[in-house]
């Protein structure tokens, strides 16, 4: 297999799919690693230490003439990537691995798949013990819930522990995470480091014990409803009714918080509606909302993705891609996910544009991850997760 490593062209994307460590990980089991010069300079990696590890740094043209298989942060499919990039890289019998955004835009994705590129969306991954060295999901959240708390800190007018001092003592400040999930419950263990009072709400009755782990109160609204735990441990979309006792009930518990961090999301549909704009006009003046749903539709009614919000002397942050605000840690802990999912390729036997030539064919069913994550394939979208969300097929025959 020929790895080809390019730098990322999506609108302030400053993470790098491949670190020198993932490098000499691929290298050890015979994948050739090609890097575009200065493709890891903004997350902190420059091209001496890709070739330290044991790449070759090359031209982008060099790249896209010898590789048949890309790891990229943004696959063409995200329409933050320029349109330019779908002809460059997205090429018959090529294969493609990175966030594609498989529910994002279905003309972008068709538009990828056309052109007869395999496509291995890693948002995909199945939610197997196998698979945890893959998940780029988790890997990225935790980044994102750690930077959540950051970024609300910096804006809230008071501080966070509580300091006894000779001009007296100054209360904890509260923080309320909406979300239970990776990027929740990293949030609530930074909130909690920096000396903050931390509750965490979760529809998923697991989650209970997930919160009060990393020293947090489990905020139970007290209603009664099926379980709200889907298919992988993601919750679920509840009826109308309950969605509308939840948003009044959570109101009333971010009333008594002065930093609320949104981290609720649904695979597949709108982030669900959980505060809205009487909720946030409840907390303390001076409070602040961090949504990180907010690209989704957001879980407040406020929130703008990537716009300050301000609302009765509250300020609503809806945040975009926090993770590659940090990219020298994100970038170490994704390129760890590709090379791992790499390294399953490499062994499996990967479609690639050698095999194409051949007239060799792998089939993706012999193995879950390759199943689960194969997006596009042969010119067509093949994910039955992304075409039964868009109601091309029935849902009994999701797998």
């Amino acid at each position: 297999m020929v790895l080809g490593i390019l730098r990322e062209t999506a609108f302030g994307e400053r993470r790098v799919a491949t670190t020198p460590p993932a490098v000499e990980r691929l290298r050890k089991i015979g994948v050739e690693v090609l890097v575009e010069a200065g493709a890891g300079s903004a997350a902190g990696f420059d091209d001496d230490a890709h070739r330290s590890a044991g790449a070759a740094v090359l031209s982008r043209s060099e790249i896209l003439d010898r590789a048949d298989t890309l790891a990229m942060v943004r696959v063409p499919s995200d329409v933050r990537v320029p349109i330019a990039e779908l002809d460059a890289c997205c090429t018959a019998g090529r294969t493609v691995i990175g966030l594609a955004e498989p529910f994002g835009d279905p003309e972008r994705l068709e538009a990828v798949a056309a052109r007869g590129t395999n496509v291995l969306a890693l948002e995909l991954l199945p939610r197997i013990t196998r698979a945890q060295s893959m998940d780029v999901l988790s890997s990225q959240a935790t980044i994102a819930g750690h930077k959540a708390v950051l970024l609300a800190a910096v804006e809230l007018d008071r501080m966070l522990p509580m300091l006894m001092t000779a001009a007296g003592t100054l209360v904890a400040s509260r923080v309320l995470v909406i979300g239970a999930g990776v990027a929740g419950l990293q949030a609530l263990a930074t909130a909690r480091r920096l000396g903050a009072v931390t509750s965490g709400y979760d529809i998923r009755a697991a989650a209970a014990e997930q919160v009060e782990s990393v020293g947090a109160r489990f905020v139970d609204l007290g209603l009664e409803a099926e379980d709200g735990e889907a298919a992988g441990g993601y919750a679920k979309a509840m009826g109308e009714s309950f969605e509308t006792e939840q948003r009044r009930r959570l109101g009333e518990v971010a009333a008594e918080h002065e930093i609320v961090i949104a981290t609720a999301a649904v695979p597949g549909r709108p982030a669900p509606r959980l505060l809205d704009a009487a909720a946030v006009a409840s907390m303390p003046r001076g409070g602040v909302v961090v949504d990180l749903a907010a690209e989704r539709g957001g879980n407040c009614e406020l929130s703008r993705a990537g716009e300050r919000v301000e609302h009765e002397g509250r300020l609503v942050l809806g945040p975009v891609d926090l993770a590659s605000s940090v990219p020298h840690h994100a970038s170490l802990m994704y390129s760890r996910n590709v090379a791992a999912f790499v390294a399953l390729l490499a062994e499996k036997g990967v479609p690639s544009l050698v095999e194409a030539r051949e007239g060799r064919h792998v089939d993706p069913e012999a193995d879950e991850v390759l199943r689960d994550t194969l997006l596009c394939r042969d010119g067509k979208v093949v994910s039955t997760r992304v075409l039964e969300a868009r109601g091309a097929v029935s849902s009994e025959t999701v797998r």
